[in-house]
């Protein structure tokens, strides 16, 4: 039977040679992630009414990233709690303040294709990007996982997001994403597995293909998959992920005559999009909303801020300044992308225009770190732009590319980066 990648993953997590949509399955955990916030403050007080440990200490890998850098006292108690646990459980893996848990896991070499792996947060689908089949999980599963490192789940059908073409100068991952689910809405990928594929993503670099992983689940996917092949191998190998991890590589993409459900995508077409407050499904191209004014414009989040975001919004802010009375500010997702654009003189540009660069952390994706005040209107990188998620409920969130955020930020007002470019 012809298999799609999702199945490929899940039949060698569940030790079977194949598995049919809809199946029940129980898996192995290659990886289990969580974090400051959804980690050891709630693991803890469980495990230890269980009195249980950890199946694989190996196998977990904490980030603090979620209340760091510590601003009140519930801060400190969270992050001190899961450096506490750290030391008692004998994690071997932990970042601390170094960055968004959805980067720094790929850059630290913990992910490579055909691995099971869960993470505790939303926008775990990221490992998708690298050919793992990794998807979110709350406390009491994660529990679970933790305990007996196993998961059950049923075999989901495969909605593959076919696109053609390459896209143009000042369009992005980004927008690719916000415009597919302006299409099929936040419940469009019906908690199935979602493939990406075709040309324009076969021509996009890691960081990018992350992008569009990370944001399957604002289609509400389980998982956001892209088939490994030579720009997985390269990216994998540059962080010190062994060859021998990678000798099966280029098994890890589905059959030909699999069966799942095609949705086909011009990239050549696609202009700058724009999400409007406040659900990433309200999109319309960049061109409903030019000469809306701004007071703010944020470029963070594992979304919006690696070292290819920062690289593009260098590129739209070189030798500009940002409008009178606009705030810039830029979170870069983890310390190793930040220290990278220091050395290419990103970071330089980015301070020129006038930007203030705040901490390697989720921020004010999280509702932590930069303050928005009431009905303020702010642009931003970000993944979602919920009521009362970045601030005052009366804050206006609207989202959009790094490039496109850069791009408002010098003109006061939401901009068409393409016109700058």
């Amino acid at each position: 039977m012809a298999q799609t990648l999702a199945q490929k993953l899940i039949a060698r997590a569940a030790g079977k040679k194949q598995v049919a949509v809809g199946e029940l399955v129980t898996c192995q955990i290659d990886l289990a992630m969580f974090h400051d916030s959804s980690g050891p403050r709630r693991l803890k007080p469980m495990l230890d009414e269980l009195g249980a440990k950890i199946w694989d200490p190996s196998k977990v890998v904490l980030v603090i990233d979620h209340y760091v850098p510590e601003q009140d006292t519930d801060a400190k108690r969270i992050v001190q709690i899961a450096r506490d646990a750290s030391k008692a459980w004998k994690l071997p893996h932990v970042i601390d303040s170094e960055g968004i848990c959805h980067v720094v896991l790929p850059e630290r070499g913990h992910l490579h294709p055909g691995m099971m792996c869960v993470g505790g947060d939303s926008h775990s689908p990221t490992g998708g990007a690298f050919g793992a089949y990794m998807f979110g999980i709350g406390a009491t599963e994660m529990l679970g996982v933790v305990v007996t490192g196993e998961i059950w789940l049923q075999v989901p059908k495969t909605l593959r997001m076919v696109w053609t073409g390459r896209l143009n100068k000042g369009v992005f991952a980004k927008d690719m994403m916000l415009h597919m689910i302006g299409r099929f809405g936040m419940n469009g990928g019906q908690y199935q597995a979602v493939e990406f594929a075709g040309e324009a993503i076969a021509n996009l670099g890691m960081q990018e293909r992350m992008t569009l992983s990370n944001m399957s689940a604002e289609l509400g996917a389980q998982v956001g998959l892209i088939a490994a092949d030579d720009v997985t191998y390269a990216y994998l190998r540059s962080v010190g992920v062994h060859a021998k991890d990678l000798e099966e590589l280029n098994n890890w993409h589905g059959d030909p005559d699999a069966e799942q459900e095609d949705f086909y995508f011009n990239a050549s077409k696609l202009s700058p999009q724009v999400a409007a407050p406040h659900s990433p499904a309200n999109v319309k191209p960049v061109e409903e909303f030019k000469n809306l004014s701004i007071d703010v414009a944020y470029i963070g989040a594992c979304t919006g801020a690696k070292l290819e975001d920062l690289r593009a919004a260098a590129q739209v802010l070189h030798g500009k300044k940002i409008a009178k009375n606009i705030r810039l500010f830029v979170a870069p997702a983890s310390a190793r992308d930040q220290r990278q654009a220091e050395h290419e003189g990103i970071m330089q540009i980015l301070r020129d225009a006038g930007a203030l660069v705040l901490a390697n952390s989720c921020g004010a994706c999280a509702g932590y770190g930069a303050t928005f005040e009431e009905h303020s209107t702010i642009i931003s990188s970000t993944a979602r732009n919920f009521k009362g998620r970045m601030g005052p409920p009366s804050v206006q969130v609207y989202l959009a590319s790094p490039a496109t955020v850069a791009a408002s930020a010098v003109e006061g007002r939401i901009s068409d980066v393409r016109e700058m470019l």
